[in-house]
């Protein structure tokens, strides 16, 4: 196999090292997503491969890194990951503009800023910003339930809401819930783990728990929204496309005002019998295009998470469709 030496300038040692990460841990990450031997010798850096597609995919891929680093954006193996695939569809233009115009949605509990990591994240927030009701699809991984929680407890902190709803339908995903001990809401926290975990990274665990035994922060199953009306309130229905049309219908009439809605849902997983319509399906299919709503999408590209998830999600995708 042929080594080719990459046409990649670094400037200074600091970009040099930043680039190919602790350990060489960012070519590691990048061999196994191009599934190529990426490695160095001094300060360049070399592939093992004869394929000219791949080693100009992979130059490009370098050149935005360093032009990264210069700007004094830091860098993680998140990043690289998602620099590598938008790559392939995007402009190096669009990709630094993305990067160097973030938006920042809140910060955490120490006081790191949590910024939208990818484009249609971007989308995301503008669309919530600008809407009151917003249904936000695409595959696991990709922030949709996350970025609406930390959006929410920003609007929270900034007096803008005073109340979060974080509510999802109680069907049984391969699990039964009959089983568990406790009431509905008992069965049914476990599977509510995500939110729990987003509201822990931003307010901590006592002042999150604080504020969901004074009621400003909501955490119930979607039949407790029955009989009412959601005003000052921001409310996130997670694993929509666990709805029924009536169960969906009921949540989206319960929009009161100054009131935010997010409906989150992958299409891929819908766990209702076979002959019930998802009523995520049905509500997106029916108010798109309705003034106040905005429907966002998420791509397999936006899922941010170990090279080899991108590899079983494809195989998967081969094996279903």
């Amino acid at each position: 196999m042929k080594f080719q030496r990459l046409k990649a300038t670094f400037n200074t040692v600091h970009t040099f090292s930043e680039v190919i990460g602790v350990n060489d841990r960012h070519l590691d990450v990048l061999s196994s997503l191009f599934q190529v031997r990426i490695f160095t010798k001094g300060e360049t850096i070399h592939v093992e491969t004869e394929d000219t597609e791949i080693l100009e995919r992979i130059e490009h891929t370098f050149d935005t890194l360093i032009r990264l680093v210069q700007a004094n954006i830091n860098i993680n193996e998140r990043d690289v990951i998602y620099v590598a695939k938008l790559i392939e569809t995007k402009d190096q233009d669009i990709i630094l503009d993305h990067y160097l115009k973030r938006i920042e949605i809140t910060k955490t509990l120490t006081g790191k800023p949590i910024y939208a990591k990818t484009i249609n994240q971007q989308h995301y927030i503008s669309a919530i910003e600008n809407n009151d009701l917003v249904f936000s699809i695409g595959p696991a991984g990709t922030g949709k339930t996350y970025v609406a929680v930390i959006h929410a407890v920003s609007k929270l902190k900034n007096g803008i809401i005073n109340k979060i709803i974080l509510t999802r339908p109680a069907v049984e995903a391969g699990e039964k819930l009959g089983f568990l001990p406790g009431d509905l809401k008992e069965k049914i926290d476990p599977y509510l783990r995500p939110l729990y975990d987003a509201l822990y990274e931003v307010l901590g665990t006592k002042q999150t728990d604080d504020l969901i035994e004074r009621g400003v922060i909501e955490i119930a199953p979607l039949a407790y929204m029955r009989g009412r009306t959601l005003e000052n309130a921001y409310v996130i229905l997670d694993e929509a496309q666990n709805t029924t049309k009536a169960q969906m219908k009921l949540f989206l009439t319960r929009l009161g005002f100054h009131s935010k809605m997010v409906v989150t849902g992958d299409l891929t997983q819908i766990d209702l019998p076979a002959n019930s319509t998802s009523g995520l399906i049905h509500a997106t299919n029916l108010l798109e295009g309705v003034s106040g709503i905005s429907v966002i999408r998420f791509e397999r590209i936006d899922v941010i998470r170990h090279p080899l998830i991108q590899k079983i999600l494809e195989r998967y995708d081969r094996e279903y469709n």
